[in-house]
């Protein structure tokens, strides 16, 4: 899959952290300065699509997205790599016709099928992109998002499966890097954005998060 863009990381990216409420602003200030929200979300969804095909070949991707940005960023890459060949079935928490802004756009230009979450895993998943929650959750993650968290994490520690965060691990605390609750994803790899957060870096965030790639989607310095 050929993923080629100008997103890479800066040289010092690695020693800046913003908290979640600092990358709010950082965002408002893109977007202020003439940056789209939608060209953001577009970045951000490519980034996350090649660390997914720099990292693994080609296997069935689950996409689990959430009602928020997260959950648009996911829709982009579960296009971007359907486009690639690669087989995805993606799977929201809510309902579709109740996103807002930038997701909304981003989900109507998904064209396959969007499955409740609460019907959980196809059984041939061999990597799945949480786009769940981003830094900024604030309550512990329950009902069928928690069921999949916990169904995620047992495959994935019997080797059956791959996970790939947005932004940071749902049920991680963006901050702190403490598990809010007990569902929390645990991840091979977790892709954000302009600047890592103290979660990340914060014990047990950083076993969490595992790698964590900090991708450039166009927020000017």
């Amino acid at each position: 899959m050929a993923m080629t863009s100008c997103l890479r990381n800066r040289p010092g990216d690695a020693f800046h952290l913003l908290t979640p409420q600092q990358m709010y602003a950082a965002d408002a200030a893109a977007i202020k300065s003439g940056v789209s929200g939608q060209e953001l979300m577009e970045n951000a969804g490519w980034s996350i699509a090649r660390a997914c095909a720099s990292r693994l070949a080609p296997r069935h991707v689950f996409v689990a997205c959430g009602p928020g940005n997260n959950g648009g960023d996911g829709f982009v890459a579960a296009r971007l790599l359907q486009d690639a060949g690669w087989p995805v079935t993606l799977g929201l928490l809510g309902d579709i016709r109740r996103l807002k802004g930038d997701a909304a756009r981003a989900a109507a230009r998904w064209k396959g099928p969007v499955r409740s979450l609460a019907d959980g895993l196809p059984e041939r998943t061999g990597l799945v992109i949480d786009a769940l929650f981003g830094a900024g959750l604030a309550r512990p993650v329950t009902g069928g998002a928690a069921n999949l968290i916990r169904r995620v994490n047992a495959l994935r520690r019997d080797g059956r499966l791959k996970t790939i965060a947005v932004d940071v691990p749902s049920g991680l605390d963006g901050t702190t890097g403490q598990p809010i609750g007990d569902a929390v994803i645990e991840a091979d790899a977790t892709v954000t954005f302009f600047r890592k957060k103290p979660g990340h870096v914060l014990i047990p965030g950083r076993v969490l998060c595992g790698p964590v790639i900090v991708a450039d989607i166009g927020i000017p310095p």
